[in-house]
């Protein structure tokens, strides 16, 4: 057992953070002394490195608090999610130090913002939320599958694929378009049948993560051809509006 100071000096986390994040349910103290001093044993230690990758990611502290609380928290899938995140943060610093050196080095010609752009970063960190099971949707996707045989949880897969592949018979029109809305809405119909609730809100959300890169726009471009993430996306986001 360590105390609150010792806690502390170890950790780099200030007494008042300790004590704090004990008052809100994040990091109870494992014990106390007779004197009332709080204790923490090497679980509470593990949580506290949790809280502190988690803060790495700018999570706020409630959704780390329900993320960590969780009964279906993976610490080694929330590991390796954090690990991908990570990697991401440091692709996004490293392309502001590279921008900050190209300007004091004057060899930067115009003046340029994408940079900054987060986007990728937030849309990986909503994906990773839903992963941790922390989302009504991600319950009632796990609840969903759990009834289906191995073969049904495929064919469900292969039916979203197949909408995909109708958007990219059309990714060279108009998203605006009556076809591209139809086929928008029947993406919505579909997730909301097979896997959780799609909400308006829910759909736009997903809409910027299938263009965001990565896994979902490979697979999606893969059924539909180069370019139908983004066409679907932007299909998603007029729908939405």
């Amino acid at each position: 057992m360590l105390t609150v100071h010792q806690v502390s000096e170890l950790a780099g986390v200030s007494i008042r953070t300790l004590q704090y994040y004990d008052s809100i349910g994040l990091l109870p103290a494992s014990d106390y002394t007779e004197a009332g001093y709080r204790l923490y044993d090497d679980a509470a230690l593990e949580r506290l490195q949790q809280i502190m990758l988690f803060r790495e990611l700018e999570f706020p502290l409630q959704e780390i608090r329900e993320i960590i609380s969780s009964p279906d928290f993976d610490r080694a899938k929330a590991l390796e999610q954090q690990i991908s995140l990570l990697k991401l943060k440091k692709e996004h610093i490293e392309g502001l130090i590279a921008l900050a050196a190209r300007v004091y080095e004057q060899e930067e010609t115009e003046v340029s913002f994408r940079e900054f752009d987060k986007t990728k970063l937030e849309e990986y960190a909503a994906e990773a939320k839903a992963k941790w099971g922390n989302t009504p949707e991600y319950a009632e996707n796990e609840e969903k599958f759990r009834d289906k045989s191995a073969d049904e949880q495929v064919d469900a897969g292969k039916g979203l694929m197949k909408i995909f592949a109708e958007f990219g018979e059309i990714r060279d029109t108009d998203p605006a378009s009556a076809e591209a809305q139809d086929l928008a809405k029947k993406l919505q119909t579909y997730i909301s049948d097979n896997f959780y609730k799609c909400s308006k809100e829910v759909l736009n959300g997903l809409g910027k993560m299938y263009a965001a890169g990565g896994e979902f726009t490979e697979n999606i471009d893969k059924a539909g051809g180069e370019g139908t993430a983004v066409f679907a996306s932007k299909a998603i986001e007029i729908f939405c509006k």
